[in-house]
């Protein structure tokens, strides 16, 4: 792919999954409504912080298709597949942190089911981001 071909294409949002690969059913919106003055999910009161971190590494990656375009020397791609690997993952954990600070907070003051539900939850995405 040329470097005009990359940037003709239509671009995927930032955080979709590309095409073929298994995305997760996602919870309806009024499902986590409620727990909290700054926006329904944790990280909202952070939201803009959160969409300038996404944008950089949306950077990166567009960075590794111009060094495979370019044909940089593998082991550079590499070392760049690493730092956006790493960054994503810091990304997940921030994210992780603020659901288990307000969702998983909001649901151990109200009790019952709904903590077992969000730590259920928060397991299995602590699992994914293992496996990744």
């Amino acid at each position: 792919m040329t470097t005009t071909q990359a940037r003709t294409e239509p671009e995927q949002a930032p955080g979709a999954e590309p095409h073929g690969e298994h995305v997760a059913p996602r919870t309806t919106p009024d499902a986590h409504a409620g727990h909290g003055a700054h926006g329904p999910h944790g990280y909202s009161a952070q939201k803009d912080a959160h969409l300038k971190r996404l944008r950089r590494i949306e950077g990166q990656i567009r960075g590794l298709q111009r060094m495979v375009d370019e044909d940089v020397y593998c082991i550079d791609v590499l070392t760049q597949v690493s730092a956006s690997t790493k960054a994503l993952q810091s990304f997940a954990l921030s994210l992780l942190e603020e659901h288990l600070r307000h969702c998983v907070a909001a649901a151990a003051e109200e009790g019952g089911t709904e903590l077992d539900a969000k730590v259920a939850e928060a397991t299995a995405a602590i699992g994914r981001l293992l496996r990744s």
